[in-house]
């Protein structure tokens, strides 16, 4: 007689299984101290061994311009994809944004030498413990004290008072943001519309000075992606622009400069249909004893009401569990998904329950988040397509 089918609950995807960021020798946190120390600058550590100290380094951060994305677009960036076998010092290897991949998360890390749990800005939104709502990192909304939200000097700051020459050449936009006073002041910003703009004053300021260090950026690339997706032709058209970009910089470069190009995280494309986005606000489950949702669609913080913590997180775990890496607070700190250490001042902005997407799916909320639940192109999580970056080096 057949015996009947057993059914087995999946188990879990268990915390320690979540690829965690290479914190001090090979993530974004790192890039900055190390140009530093090779300059001399005190208080800076060079934690990234591969890279060889030039007396002039300039960071071209591209935002959303993945290493995944990049390698498989060798025709629309025939210069980068060149320079792909000599990423980070030669080793054909890429960086590690950092927990999670988001702009605000990855920019802070950039400009500070610090990983998310010390600089403070570990999501997109996060909850801010003194007024218990949720507080948009990227756009600083509701706007808070930036200098009280993240106290640490800048490397800018630091290259500065040694005497370096520091400078950041972007949008001018972004001059005043509180976002840039706490993650790229220091030495002088130079606005410039145009990408061209931006590129030809690079290659001015890093002549300006014996000892330079400067930054530029690059928004668009993003932009392309989030509304149109990786695949789309926008984005593509995006990428031909970069190419010629980084090789106009490149081919002014002063004499003992290193240029270094490298992004904030990758990006992956999501399909739209119920598969692939769940919806919170359309999930009872899911939203029992939850007061606040924040971080975005592939890394939330989940914020519960208080005493629902451990059911919330068996709620989420049992739910999501076989796409997600669902932690709680103490467990994604103990493995290591914000850098070694966390502030006390960043301990309550973490969720009470923190969901990194493995799979290709978003936790949408189409109802209080209706714009970000829109976007094609998504990222956040600690997946290869949204955490590694390159770190494409031109010397002088």
């Amino acid at each position: 007689m057949a015996q009947p089918a057993v059914w087995d609950d999946p188990e879990p995807l268990a915390v320690s299984s979540a690829p965690v960021p290479q914190y001090g020798s090979g993530s974004l946190a790192d890039l900055l101290p190390t140009l530093a120390a090779g300059m001399g600058v005190p208080g800076t550590t060079a934690a990234i061994a591969e890279l060889t100290p030039a007396d002039r380094n300039c960071v071209f951060l591209i935002d959303g311009l993945g290493w995944e994305q990049l390698k498989a677009h060798r025709d629309e960036a025939p210069y980068l994809h060149g320079l792909l076998a000599g990423s980070r010092g030669g080793t054909g290897r890429p960086l590690t944004a950092g927990y999670p991949a988001t702009t605000a998360t990855s920019l802070a890390s950039v400009g500070t030498g610090l990983p998310p749990g010390a600089h403070g800005l570990p999501g997109y939104t996060v909850r801010d413990p003194a007024t218990g709502q949720l507080m948009n990192q990227l756009r600083w909304q509701p706007w808070t004290a930036p200098h009280a939200w993240q106290p640490y000097p800048t490397v800018f700051q630091l290259a500065d008072a040694a005497g370096v020459h520091a400078a950041q050449v972007s949008s001018p936009h972004f001059q005043n943001t509180p976002l840039t006073k706490v993650a790229l002041s220091g030495g002088t910003f130079h606005g410039r519309l145009t990408g061209e703009e931006r590129m030809d004053l690079a290659a001015e300021q890093l002549a300006a000075g014996d000892r330079s260090l400067v930054y530029t950026y690059y928004a668009e690339l993003d932009g392309a992606g989030h509304r149109y997706g990786v695949a789309s032709d926008t984005w593509r058209g995006q990428l031909m622009y970069v190419d010629r970009l980084v090789q106009r910089l490149a081919e002014q470069l002063p004499p003992r400069s290193a240029l270094y190009v490298t992004a904030d995280h990758g990006m992956i494309d999501v399909p739209f249909d119920e598969d692939h986005r769940i919806d919170f606000d359309a999930d009872w489950e899911l939203r029992a004893g939850v007061a606040l949702l924040g971080g975005e669609g592939r890394a939330r913080h989940v914020y519960a009401v208080p005493g629902a913590e451990d059911d919330v997180l068996a709620c989420w775990r049992e739910v999501l569990g076989e796409q997600f890496w669902v932690a709680s607070r103490d467990e994604a700190i103990a493995a290591g998904w914000f850098g070694p250490h966390i502030d006390e001042r960043v301990y309550a902005r973490l969720g009470d329950v923190i969901a990194a997407a493995r799979d290709d799916v978003l936790l949408i909320a189409s109802e209080r988040e209706p714009k970000e639940s829109a976007m094609v192109g998504n990222h956040g999580s600690m997946t290869p397509a949204e955490q590694f970056v390159p770190l494409l080096e031109v010397r002088s």
